[in-house]
């Protein structure tokens, strides 16, 4: 397939993980991948590994979501660069998990901000020039974890806002022929889950009625589909991608 040949998709945390994995499906496709991370180096490499897989354009920026004016910036740069953006990905995230009362407020404050502060700082900066085109996708990362889960009070408001936030840009793109979703990973082969020890692990893997986690590919895929013309009559949902524990079992 190639469906996103002259097509410019810019996507943040996108040196790794389920950004990296994205922007790779995406280029795979034809697509010009705009890539953001915080991390220079990775972010080279990521770039580096696109090109030589794929024959397509790219462009790299060291930028941190939490700053409204690098994200101006950066949004400003891409839209001047290649005249368009026809796909955000808001991948951006961090977790700091803790019992509510051990959550400080500097914990607090950065989970928030790059995940749901950062979403709205890039999707405010690309949402005026996808209404100029009439076209736009915008698919930001959720997480299952939004319908609440035990020592995450500070990421699940945040992938809780994300729904919300998509949900009301949704409505407010509808007339621009801009479509706005969220994706709900589960349980996937990421640096963040590799972090979690071996015992905790293999519990919550025991509650997938899939019995194995995802790989980013499975959030690749999802991410190509809805952010495709083929998708445009979906907005403001939000796709569990799961194997199921969303609605086989509770992860507590």
């Amino acid at each position: 397939m190639n469906r996103y040949h002259a097509r410019v998709v810019a996507i943040t945390g996108a040196a790794q993980g389920l950004g990296l994995a994205m922007a790779t499906r995406f280029a795979a496709e034809g697509a010009t991948v705009a890539l953001a991370d915080v991390n220079e180096v990775a972010l080279a490499e990521a770039a580096s590994a696109i090109s030589t897989a794929h024959e397509t354009k790219n462009r790299t920026d060291v930028v941190d979501v939490t700053d409204s004016a690098q994200v101006d910036s950066w949004i400003t740069g891409v839209v001047t660069e290649f005249d368009r953006i026809d796909v955000l990905v808001n991948n951006a995230g961090i977790i700091s998990d803790n019992r509510v009362e051990d959550i400080d407020d500097d914990d607090w404050h950065a989970v928030m901000d790059v995940s749901l502060t950062g979403s709205f700082h890039c999707a405010r900066a690309a949402f005026g020039p996808m209404k100029r085109q009439g076209y736009g996708r915008i698919i930001s990362m959720s997480s299952m974890s939004w319908r609440g889960n035990f020592g995450q009070a500070n990421y699940v408001a945040a992938k809780a806002g994300i729904v919300g936030l998509t949900r009301t840009l949704a409505l407010e793109g509808a007339l621009h022929g801009i479509t706005t979703n969220a994706i709900a990973p589960g349980l996937i082969e990421t640096p963040m889950l590799a972090s979690m020890n071996g015992p905790a692990r293999d519990k919550l893997t025991g509650k997938i009625p899939m019995r194995h986690t995802g790989r980013p590919e499975d959030i690749a895929e999802a991410a190509a589909f809805l952010a495709s013309e083929a998708a445009g009559y979906i907005t403001g949902v939000v796709l569990d991608v799961d194997g199921g524990i969303a609605i086989g079992s509770s992860i507590r």
